[in-house]
């Protein structure tokens, strides 16, 4: 694979997880720079020492993706430290679960203000840099909750709502040759998932084809992928990484 040297990167919520795994696969593919957001700080720069104990390479900045000032500040202060930024990775999001008719307001309008305004917000600030150089690649991390889960209506509307804002924005943005797609993860075995309890996590797996959960670093691979030259004619796409539990 074609690897991502000289490429200036953003992961949001790339503290720890799947964030981190993408941060961490950045640099394995020896991309210039990786620019952490995370809305605690000090977990952002945990993650930054751990990844790159030089500290040329990594930074961390404190930034909640639902506040449109705070993340044009994170942006700024990521071009003013690297020159441009050719790589964007939507992944911070929070659930709320509970079922809709319980649903309260707060917890409907915290999933969407952070998963999917967050993402607009991020965009809002970096597509138009990507267009002035005429070259960069989005991916924003969706989920198979897209389909419909019980207890996630406020999920699952940001991660379909993804979708349709890719195929939207592929379409807009291919002639400056900046590429936007998806990637759905099923079940990935991090903090948020051990969270449902060892009898939840331990009945999931049974019910998978794999028989296990995917790593962080097997997603991470493929957002990886589609930041490389390798799918320079792949835009506006999702690719379901469920390990055969759901095919759309």
């Amino acid at each position: 694979m074609k690897n991502m040297k000289g490429q200036y990167c953003i992961v949001t919520g790339a503290g720890k997880g799947i964030g981190k795994a993408i941060a961490k696969r950045f640099l394995e593919e020896e991309a210039a720079g990786v620019a952490i957001f995370e809305w605690d700080l000090a977990l952002a720069e945990a993650a930054a020492k751990e990844l790159d104990p030089t500290g040329k390479k990594v930074i961390a900045f404190k930034c909640n993706v639902a506040d449109s000032d705070m993340v044009k500040a994170a942006v700024d202060a990521t071009v003013e430290a690297f020159g441009r930024v050719d790589v964007l990775v939507n992944n911070a999001g929070v659930t709320r679960d509970r079922i809709f008719h319980k649903m309260t307001d707060d917890e409907w309008h915290t999933v969407i203000n952070i998963n999917l305004n967050g993402m607009y917000n991020l965009c809002k600030f970096v597509v138009p840099l990507m267009r002035e150089q005429e070259f960069g690649s989005i991916v924003n991390i969706s989920s198979t909750s897209l389909m419909g889960n019980p207890g996630q209506a406020n999920y699952s509307a940001t991660k379909a709502a993804m979708q349709g804002f890719t195929r939207t924005m592929a379409k807009e943005l291919g002639r400056k040759n900046v590429r936007m797609n998806c990637v759905a993860p099923g079940y990935i075995d991090t903090d948020m998932m051990r969270a449902v309890g060892e009898d939840k996590f331990n009945a999931a797996v049974a019910r998978h084809p794999m028989n296990r959960m995917a790593s962080p670093d097997e997603l991470a691979a493929i957002v990886a992928f589609l930041c490389t030259e390798d799918s320079s004619w792949v835009t506006g796409q999702t690719i379901v990484a469920s390990g055969g539990a759901l095919c759309l």
